[in-house]
């Protein structure tokens, strides 16, 4: 059985459901490596537009396999090569939405902290535990996590490894939605569609340029959003958009 069952619900939308329900969809090398393998396939293919992630409803992803870590030393953790899967993650470069019901813990939330939009269910606990077990996060929370919600709120997170729930989470700015639990994922999907629906070049620099924003002095990222920008002058969807503004009618972008 897949660790991750792929669909396609609707045109330019891709749907990943991590799929270890008997694990908490706890993150292995195996749902490591088909993650990246997946998502290759979808930068690489012009039909899909965003992607959305999700788990059950027990779990988006309840953190990695301890009993790997369990059984390895320092050298053989090195070997398996993460920084790579973390890398690509960050740098998959269309929109990346999570849908997240239940645990979203450790691994599980740097996965969610890779994703552009969150939609969160009302039960959601996340947290960063690991020091719980005497180690640290490594899949970039502590980069992502205080740029997302600042130092001392994200200080305090992973200093004790308590878990919060979608109020906070929202309040943090560590959510877009919080919806109920049986709407995350249909949620999901619409937000979705509305930016599937949206010219792709331009979706994919919009994205570059945020990035940026979070690794780059203001006045590079200034300058490269300027870049961008110029970019997409060029474009037939460009044109396209806005002839059918004039024309007062639903424009048709093709990525060109």
């Amino acid at each position: 059985m897949s660790v991750i069952l792929s669909e396609n619900p609707s045109s330019g939308i891709l749907l990943l459901r991590f799929n270890r329900p008997e694990k908490l969809n706890t993150l292995n090398q195996e749902m490591r490596d088909e993650l990246i393998r997946l998502l290759d396939a979808a930068a690489a293919d012009n039909d899909v537009r965003v992607v959305v992630m999700t788990g059950d409803e027990k779990a988006f992803i309840a953190g990695a396999d301890i009993k790997a870590f369990a059984a390895a030393d320092a050298d053989e953790v090195k070997s398996w090569n993460h920084e790579k899967f973390w890398h690509d993650l960050g740098a998959f470069p269309k929109p990346l939405i999570a849908a997240v019901n239940g645990y979203a813990l450790g691994g599980g939330c740097e996965v969610m902290l890779c994703s552009d939009i969150i939609i969160m269910g009302e039960g959601v606990k996340i947290g960063l535990p690991e020091i719980t077990l005497g180690f640290m996060p490594g899949g970039g929370a502590t980069q992502r996590l205080p740029r997302a919600v600042g130092k001392y709120r994200a200080m305090q997170m992973i200093l004790t490894g308590s878990r919060i729930g979608a109020a906070e989470a929202l309040e943090m700015e560590l959510a877009s939605e919080v919806v109920a639990d049986r709407d995350v994922l249909s949620r999901a999907l619409e937000v979705a569609e509305t930016v599937a629906s949206m010219p792709p070049l331009a979706t994919q620099k919009v994205k570059q340029a945020v990035l940026m924003s979070q690794e780059e002095p203001f006045f590079d990222g200034m300058k490269r959003e300027r870049e961008l920008f110029y970019d997409l002058m060029a474009t037939e969807d460009r044109a396209e958009g806005i002839q059918a503004f004039f024309d007062k009618r639903k424009p048709v972008f093709k990525g060109k």
